[in-house]
């Protein structure tokens, strides 16, 4: 597996949680790098990416302002910190990869090409 998402579990509602998004074999600084999440019985939606020619960031409007996107070049990993978590970001999370020579941002699910498995986030009381 090219891409390996880690860091979910179970959170209370307003908690935090920090997602991690791995390489081996490859380096990711060179590629855009998307967070995406499915809830159960709904479609899977992108919620975040960063680019890598300019560092461009995007956020989905149910997560700006609470997630964050960073990279982390010496271990060749992608974070998604996740703050004030809310019922309703409980999912399955993926992280995706691509070559783009556009800001991530314009891209949609079908662009990516190598992804991850998933990570579950379970916000509960």
């Amino acid at each position: 597996v090219p891409l390996q998402a880690s860091g979910g579990g179970l959170v209370q509602p307003g908690g935090s949680l920090k997602l991690s998004c791995a390489a081996s074999g490859f380096r990711l600084d060179y590629l855009a790098i998307a967070w995406f999440r499915q809830a159960p019985g709904k479609e899977r939606e992108k919620i975040s990416c960063i680019s890598s020619h300019d560092g461009s960031t995007y956020y989905a409007d149910s997560v700006k302002g609470r997630f964050t996107i960073s990279r982390y070049n010496a271990k060749n990993t992608v974070y998604l910190q996740m703050n004030n978590l809310k019922p309703e970001d409980t999912a399955v999370y993926y992280c995706a990869s691509e070559r783009l020579a556009l800001s991530c941002g314009v891209y949609s699910e079908a662009d990516f090409g190598s992804w991850g498995q998933g990570t579950l986030v379970t916000v509960s009381s």
